[in-house]
């Protein structure tokens, strides 16, 4: 009985009795696990031509999928008899159903043909392989094809075509139309699709695919065509990561090669400055298998932690490898997500690797970047159409860069009122020119300084544009971070106090005292929201203590917000703040723009950059170089 709030008494309903849904409508609901979008059909009957051994498959949409999706291979084929069982739930010839442990092969549920002919009107034509295993004493060789609507299916009947397997899949969810109004746009689902077949390209690279999309009739265009790749597993892999990431990922990437125990991951990831805004980027894989996983995905954003702002995201295409007894791949419906039965093992592997890899070819930064600035020097990369109306026209010195015969020029060295010929030519150097660069110096000699910003160095083939602050934040930050793992950081008292008023931020400070202490950064307690700073480290120089203050306090603020958000552990959270802390510290220490340099300062901040990993970026993954070849400057000139 239920009391209502007038005293008065409803008797509950008797609940409905408990009922087998009928096949149909179990199968239906099972399609909206397996079956989220067109491009997961299409992922599922892909990976069954994988299994199938297929050395080509062919893949046709029209409207994003919704309509059509045609997936034709050359693989093993399926005999007559067993057509009709392919349709049922779990149902499948890759595992027996003895061991859940060892599945070498993409599918193993059964499930994804049964859903997909649930939701859509699906048909089969098959030729299995002549004298293969699978085929039937009955078989009289031919092909067979199989139709299902609205889950029924009709018996086999003769076809035609070569041996392998073209699955159809016309109105997709049509039986389930709320589903179907879900779906993005066209335009959206081509690119999910689009995106699943890359990933399955990179996992089968001995496997040729194509991708055509005949929305509106005809031929259609063509979205993507690999080819088969033989010559072994790593060089079958290298090749595809051209064909898949581009040439551009291939020129900034870092080979990744390391092995721990039973675990090797291998492949190809991205330097810091070669980064993109989303990570649709990263392509991993586990025993062949791509894969969408937290922990993966963890282990690769701690891997960047200090070399990339957290708005950006790396680039890879990382294959691990494992016994399959280390992994359960039987978790997601979908088989996107993995569970490993020892994730730290797995996530050191993925940190240290990616670490060392990066800190090997640290100083280099993206080739993008000298591409884009030689294409923002060319004449003809001004912005087109009339000047904005919120500033008045300044003619072609404001769009080309050109300086007003009165400005200052850049430059650190003096100005000369006038310029007067030498009364006899020089036979040696001038002693105060410019030293050159030492042999190996990638980063040249200083030339230099523009606009109290830049440094410009010359080397053998080219130029080098620096950037001092980012570059010399770089430097600070990993002479910070050695001190502090020496527990050796130098620290210099203040003459006089700093009181820095910090509100609601105190707090928080004085919690971490004891941690800011470590880092030589002494602070204590001074009334209500207010510190006071008594020690700074000395590599800092003579900072802005109430800038610096506050800008640890919005860290510590910002670390406390999101602790516990990710699966690192207390002792990981604590050392990402630490670093977090240390690179807005690093900011304050470092030179900043508009300080004049002299030559020699110049050199040795080169110098320095050459010795010190992971130069080629700040703190925030922004690049402090940027390399101009000789012959591109000649291009610009028209010398070649």
């Amino acid at each position: 009985m239920v009391e209502t709030g007038h005293g008065a008494t409803l008797k509950a309903a008797a609940p409905a009795p408990i009922r087998r849904l009928p096949e149909a409508a179990a199968n239906r609901i099972a399609a909206g696990e397996v079956i989220e979008r067109p491009a997961s059909a299409v992922r599922e009957l892909v990976e069954n031509a994988f299994d199938a051994g297929a050395t080509r498959v062919d893949v046709v949409i029209a409207d994003g999928g919704k309509s059509l999706i045609r997936v034709a291979d050359d693989g093993a084929g399926i005999p007559r008899d067993q057509l009709a069982l392919a349709l049922e739930r779990h149902a499948t010839s890759k595992i027996d159903g003895s061991d859940l442990v060892n599945i070498a092969s993409f599918g193993f549920r059964g499930e994804a043909l049964p859903s997909i002919g649930s939701v859509a009107r699906l048909t089969i034509v098959s030729r299995a392989e002549a004298g293969g295993d699978a085929r039937a004493e009955t078989d009289d060789g031919g092909a067979w094809s199989i139709e299902t609507r609205g889950g029924e299916a009709s018996a086999p009947r003769p076809a035609t075509r070569g041996e392998g397997t073209t699955v159809e899949v016309r109105d997709l969810f049509s039986a389930t139309p709320a589903r179907l109004k879900f779906l993005r746009a066209d335009r959206t689902e081509t690119q999910a699709i689009h995106d699943a077949l890359r990933r399955l390209a990179l996992a089968r690279p001995e496997t040729a695919l194509t991708l055509r999309d005949v929305t509106g009739g005809g031929e259609g265009r063509q979205i993507l065509s690999v080819p088969a790749h033989d010559g072994g597993r790593d060089a079958g892999r290298g090749r595809r990561v051209r064909e898949i990431l581009g040439k551009e990922f291939a020129a900034n990437a870092v080979a990744v090669d390391a092995l721990r125990d039973d675990l090797r991951l291998t492949g190809h990831a991205g330097l810091p400055t070669f980064s993109r805004g989303a990570a649709a980027a990263q392509y991993l894989f586990v025993n062949g298998r791509p894969v969408r996983d937290r922990q993966l995905s963890g282990a690769l954003r701690a891997a960047y932690a200090d070399l990339l702002a957290r708005d950006r995201h790396p680039v890879c295409a990382l294959w691990l490898d494992c016994p399959a007894a280390r992994v359960d791949v039987n978790v997601h419906p979908a088989k996107a997500e993995v569970r490993f039965r020892d994730p730290g093992a797995v996530r050191g592997l993925i940190v240290s690797a990616l670490k060392h890899a990066l800190a090997r070819e640290g100083h280099r930064t993206a080739t993008t970047l000298s591409v884009g600035a030689l294409g923002a020097m060319r004449p003809d990369a001004r912005p087109s159409g009339p000047p904005r109306r919120s500033a008045p026209y300044a003619g072609p010195r404001a769009e080309y860069g050109f300086r007003a015969a009165h400005e200052p020029p850049g430059l650190a060295e003096a100005p000369s009122a006038r310029v007067e010929p030498d009364p006899a030519p020089q036979t040696e150097a001038s002693a105060d020119a410019p030293p050159d660069a030492p042999p190996g110096a990638f980063l040249g000699a200083a030339r230099a300084q523009v606009h109290e910003a830049y440094i410009v160095s010359q080397t053998e083939d080219g130029l080098v544009l620096v950037d001092q602050h980012a570059a010399h934040e770089r430097l600070v930050y990993e002479r910070l971070k050695a001190q502090t793992a020496a527990q050796n950081v130098a620290r210099q008292g203040l003459l006089v106090p700093e009181i820095v008023e910090l509100g609601d931020g105190a707090g928080p400070v004085l919690e971490a005292a004891e941690l800011l202490a470590d880092l030589g950064l002494t602070v204590e307690p001074f009334g209500d929201g207010a510190v006071c700073v008594r020690e700074i480290p000395a590599l800092l120089g003579q900072p802005d203590v109430q800038r610096l203050l506050r800008d640890v306090a919005d860290e510590i603020g910002g670390a406390a917000a999101g602790e516990g958000a990710g699966p690192s552990g207390a002792a990981e959270a604590l050392k990402s703040r630490l670093d977090a802390i240390l690179a807005r510290v690093a900011c304050h220490g470092s030179i900043r723009s508009g300080r004049r340099m002299t030559g020699d300062e110049m050199n040795a901040l080169l110098r320095e950059m050459e010795a010190t990993p992971h130069s080629g970026q700040c703190n925030h993954g922004r690049p402090t170089w940027v390399k101009l070849g000789l012959g591109d400057i000649e291009r610009l000139f028209g010398r070649r």
